[in-house]
């Protein structure tokens, strides 16, 4: 595989790893405050995301994937709210074990990663072109 196919293979798993990474982060969010349904019953739990290196070996490059998708053991928090239907009997309700600066923080990460792998692409589509030009322009 030339160097170029191999940049757009790597930066194409690149790109499909942090696409998955951003909507793991996406679902942690949304459900930062998803109780359970029933008195003491356990809230959602923080989702993750284990990249992993896999070899291609039909095109020679190492790529990036998903390796794992786990969740988070850490403790729920606990909030005195006895109105809640998902209270214990003290009024205390589970809260998901979900930090919003926590997921903002890795969701800015997977972003930037997102957004350098796209430039990669950019960039080896680019100079593929330029070479197609110059091959043209030499007959």
């Amino acid at each position: 595989m030339d160097p170029l196919s191999a940049a757009l293979k790597i930066a194409g798993s690149g790109l499909e790893a942090q696409s998955t990474r951003l909507r793991v982060v996406s679902e942690n969010i949304a459900n930062a405050r998803s109780t359970g349904d029933t008195p003491g019953s356990d809230p959602y739990r923080r989702k993750t995301v284990t990249f992993g290196a896999e070899v291609d070996r039909a095109n020679g490059v190492t790529t990036v994937g998903v390796k794992k998708m786990g969740e988070d053991t850490g403790k729920f928090i606990e909030e005195y709210d006895p109105d809640n239907p998902a209270a214990d009997t003290k009024g205390y309700v589970k809260m998901p074990n979900v930090n919003i600066l926590v997921e903002m923080a890795d969701m800015r990460e997977a972003n930037r990663s997102y957004e350098a792998n796209l430039q990669t692409v950019k960039q080896s589509r680019d100079l593929i072109n330029s070479t197609i030009d110059l091959l043209k322009n030499a007959q």
